[in-house]
């Protein structure tokens, strides 16, 4: 069986192990980009608050995914929530350093000017200093959604979703006629979910990113 025989016979397995894989990026993603720019809020106006957060987030990173869920299955057990904890933890550290990084570039001349229309600091940072900081904010959030892409497939080592099953269906199946096909429409499908969201949070971009800033 060639390889566009055997999408042909799998197609509608591929496709919900497709969406397993985007939902779950997805709302990982989500959750890491509300945790990500509270923590920036909360720390970029203090050098060592900030390079504490940047330096914790970092150190996530230096944990092999594989290591990191089979640490997380004996406490929360198999499926999903090994795969949520450690996306989301993977997904921090891009959008907290970025986050940091774009507030602490809001040109001060304008916090003053808003300071002195009468803005409380609540009312500076959600309308003045965030929509400043966007840019590099969701250049951060499309950093770590290509590596959560890649790094989610591993959850299929704690039997959870996505098309990480396809490929250790494959690895598992090494000398078989369909493994290279398992193990190449897993990948490519994982591919093919990163270059579209990509693709969607450049559009995003240019919807919410003013010309001027862009520039």
């Amino acid at each position: 069986m060639n390889f566009w025989e055997y999408l042909a016979g799998r197609h509608q397995q591929l496709l919900t192990d497709a969406y397993q894989h985007a939902s779950a990026v997805f709302q990982c993603m989500v959750a890491a980009t509300l945790i990500g720019v509270l923590i920036g809020v909360a720390t970029y106006r203090s050098d060592w608050a900030g390079n504490l957060a940047t330096t914790a987030t970092s150190t996530v990173l230096t944990i092999p995914s594989l290591a990191m869920i089979g640490l997380l299955i004996p406490v929360v057990g198999l499926g999903v929530p090994p795969t949520v904890i450690a996306l989301i933890l993977y997904g921090l550290l891009p959008i907290v350093r970025n986050a940091i990084v774009g507030l602490r570039g809001v040109d001060p001349a304008l916090v003053d000017a808003a300071k002195g229309i009468g803005m409380s600091r609540a009312m500076r940072l959600v309308r003045v200093e965030l929509p400043l900081a966007w840019p590099p904010i969701l250049t951060g959030i499309r950093v770590s959604t290509q590596m959560l892409m890649g790094i989610a497939a591993i959850a299929a080592y704690a039997s959870g979703p996505g098309l990480g099953n396809e490929i250790f269906r494959g690895i598992g199946s090494l000398g078989s006629k369909n493994a290279l096909n398992q193990v190449l429409a897993g990948t490519l499908g994982i591919i093919v979910l990163a270059l579209l969201f990509d693709a969607a949070y450049v559009l995003i971009g240019r919807l919410t990113i003013p010309r001027g800033i862009r520039v």
